[in-house]
């Protein structure tokens, strides 16, 4: 009886956070993880801990030959590619009238330039069969005060989503994204302990608690698995969607800090 081959995966910005229970699920679900990461250092840390095939690349998605080395590395290593996620991200808070030209480039280059990146040459090294997933955010679809620069990127990964999956699907590559709501991760835990930050968003969820990394998790396995979808982003927010954005902002400044 011939053995199947290992199934292959590269996680863009999986060394924290959303990223790192990513990478361990997968590696849990008999994937060869590599572990793509700005942070060598975490990359290498969370592979040590898991173990087996998993991986770590220094990866900039603002770096395309970073991103190019580490898929082709990838399939190489695994004579094949079965999976790309993309969790790269930032964020800046800032009113319209107000906001640096350079820090709202910052956040496009990083969530939807970056995210082009990774798309474009996941479509050139994924395996027929392959799929590539992002993780977009509930602010894809829902407005903030102060966050025009990430509410932008992430609506233009939304579209760049259903564009790639329609450019990718003769090469039987399927491309969808994940969209977020509150998630507590090392990037959001700061903003989440400034006062009336968090009851901000409760608030705002009708299943009224934040979402959890493996949550997340659980729904790249599914998408991955997901034969006959793609062109998809899951709304992934205990229902957040249904109600009003949550006002950051306005919390930051009864809060005193600096935005």
């Amino acid at each position: 009886m011939t053995e199947s081959p290992t199934r292959s995966a590269v996680v863009v910005g999986g060394a924290s956070g959303i990223g790192a229970e990513i990478s361990r699920s997968l590696a849990a679900h008999g994937y060869a993880i590599t572990i793509a990461d700005r942070d060598l250092a975490g990359s290498e840390g969370l592979a040590d801990e898991i173990g087996g095939d998993a991986r770590a690349a220094r990866v900039d998605v603002t770096d395309e030959a970073s991103v190019a080395a580490a898929l082709t590395d990838a399939r190489d290593r695994a004579d094949r590619l079965d999976l790309v996620v993309n969790c790269a991200g930032v964020n800046v808070l800032g009113l319209v009238t107000d906001l640096p030209v350079e820090k709202f480039r910052r956040v496009l280059d990083v969530c939807l330039t970056g995210a082009f990146v990774v798309i474009k040459h996941a479509g050139r090294t994924l395996s027929p069969g392959g799929s590539v997933i992002s993780l977009t955010s509930l602010n894809a679809r829902q407005p903030g005060v102060g966050m025009s620069a990430y509410c932008s990127a992430k609506a233009g990964l939304s579209m760049l989503t259903g564009v790639a999956a329609l450019e990718l699907g003769a090469s039987d590559i399927r491309v969808n994204a994940i969209a977020p709501g509150l998630v507590r991760t090392p990037l959001t835990s700061a903003a989440l302990d400034v006062p009336g930050v968090e009851r901000e968003y409760l608030d705002n969820i009708p299943l009224g608690r934040p979402g959890t990394t493996d949550e997340i998790a659980e729904a790249v396995l599914y998408l991955a698995g997901a034969r006959w979808l793609t062109g998809e982003v899951l709304d992934l927010n205990g229902g957040a969607h249904l109600m009003r954005g949550a006002n950051v902002h306005a919390q930051f400044e009864k809060a005193g800090n600096s935005v």
